[in-house]
């Protein structure tokens, strides 16, 4: 049995961890309050993430470290930096792996479905800050300064953090009318909580995963109008009624609101097809997909319309610690 620490109890970092004691390992998940799943193997901690003195001193010992730490998009240029180096140098203290749970924002626009050999060329602060925190890590491990590093790639969530919680889930449940921000019939991928945190975890316990990205094994992509009329049928509910909010009027809003102020830096994902490829993942490991209409009742679930457990264990919505 193995101790593995995982700073971040929001969903991603429950998740893995609920995988991991069903594996039998033990788990220290770190996060700002405290919080996270409740199991005998599970111990909670507060601390702050940005704290590399007290997260070195928690992961000796330990088999990985997961960074699965995601502070809101307005603080990103603020609360990344110093976690980030904190983490790094928890990696190089306890000769740990590490293993962050990151995202596709680092490659910025694209032309064709994205593999992990498409090239980190964002431009905008924010995006461009999560390659880099990519290119520092893999330079650290190439320098010897820490064992082994692994990004874990996901496109947008169904079941949490995502167009569901935010603009489609709970008006498609009262069978009210949706309204958002983006074209209805282009091509997305979107991941499953729990295909991310399996990935996660092959990643920090299969060497042949260490020192490069993977992208998660995730369903075909679908335009939001599939992909609402999939979920409407899982839960149950009424037909989608879907109303797209034209671009001048999102830009107008964005000014008021901060949360399509901060939609804007990555609505190019929405405006064109946006299709990740985890052929990589697929055939190395032999991971398949969680069914795409059981990651929408999860999401329905968590959105209070059907009822039923959760897919992870207690933790909160959020990934910051």
């Amino acid at each position: 049995m193995a101790l593995h620490l995982i700073v971040g109890a929001g969903m991603v970092g429950s998740t893995t961890a609920r995988q991991l004691v069903e594996r039998g390992e033990q788990i220290r998940i770190v996060s700002r309050s405290g919080r996270g799943p409740t199991h005998p193997q599970v111990e909670r901690i507060a601390a702050d993430a940005a704290d590399a003195d007290r997260l070195s001193e928690l992961a000796q010992g330990v088999a990985a470290i997961y960074n699965c730490l995601n502070p809101a998009y307005d603080r990103w240029l603020t609360d990344w930096p110093p976690m980030a180096t904190a983490l790094l140098t928890a990696a190089e203290r306890s000769g740990a792996p590490l293993v962050i749970a990151g995202c596709l924002y680092g490659y910025g626009e694209v032309t064709g479905p994205m593999t992990e050999q498409n090239p980190l060329a964002a431009t905008h602060p924010k995006l461009k800050m999560r390659a880099d925190m990519w290119r520092d890590a893999l330079t650290a491990q190439r320098a010897g300064r820490i064992r082994a590093v692994t990004e874990v790639r996901g496109s947008d969530y169904i079941q949490a953090q995502s167009i569901f919680s935010f603009f489609l889930g709970k008006p498609l449940l009262a069978g009210r009318r949706a309204v958002v921000p983006v074209p209805l019939d282009v091509p997305h991928t979107f991941t499953s909580i729990n295909d991310m945190a399996a990935m996660l975890v092959t990643a920090a316990t299969d060497e042949r995963a260490w020192n490069r990205a993977w992208h998660v094994p995730s369903a075909d992509p679908l335009t939001i109008r599939e992909i609402a009329t999939r979920f409407t049928t899982a839960a149950g509910a009424p037909a989608p009624k879907l109303t797209p909010i034209p671009g001048p009027i999102i830009h107008a809003a964005g000014l008021v609101l901060p949360i399509l102020r901060e939609f804007r830096t990555t609505a190019y994902q929405f405006t064109q097809p946006f299709v990740m490829d985890s052929t990589a993942a697929t055939t190395t490991f032999g991971l398949r997909p969680q069914p795409l209409d059981e990651a929408l009742r999860e999401a329905a679930t968590l959105l209070g319309g059907v009822p039923g457990r959760r897919p992870g264990p207690p933790g909160g919505p959020s990934s910051t610690a």
